[in-house]
């Protein structure tokens, strides 16, 4: 069963793919959108200030289960995106997802599989899958 916004979403993206249509554009191009979206994510923190960033080593514990290691850590985010910086970190995003598309165009890939494969491992594995 397959995804019907995922796959118009891949089908779309072949059609308006025109300008980068070499694998090594849609590789570079993707790799250019990741650096946007940590840009922008970083001048959120640095610009706007709607979010900050309060990083330090956490204490945890000898002996904590996997389980319990949650409790222990954090995103070190204080605060929420503005809307202003949501808009542009999902714009980010979206453009990634476009070239993210592109490629498994290119190598003949389901985007929606790879998601379907992906959760399936996260289900399985769960806390074993710590990458």
């Amino acid at each position: 069963m397959k995804d019907l916004l995922c796959d118009e979403f891949q089908n779309t993206v072949s059609e308006l793919l025109i300008r980068h249509q070499s694998i090594l554009d849609v590789l570079s191009k993707l790799q250019e959108a990741s650096a946007r979206i940590n840009r922008a994510a970083t001048k959120a923190v640095t610009n706007c200030g709607c979010i900050q960033v309060n990083a330090k080593k956490k204490g945890i514990p000898d002996n904590v289960s996997l389980s319990e290691l949650k409790k222990y850590v954090d995103s070190h985010i204080e605060g929420q995106l503005c809307s202003n910086c949501r808009d542009i970190v999902e714009a980010e995003i979206g453009r990634a997802l476009f070239y993210l598309a592109a490629l498994c165009n290119h190598l003949d890939i389901n985007l929606y599989d790879v998601f379907i494969k992906e959760h399936k491992k996260l289900s399985t594995l769960r806390f074993f899958n710590l990458t």
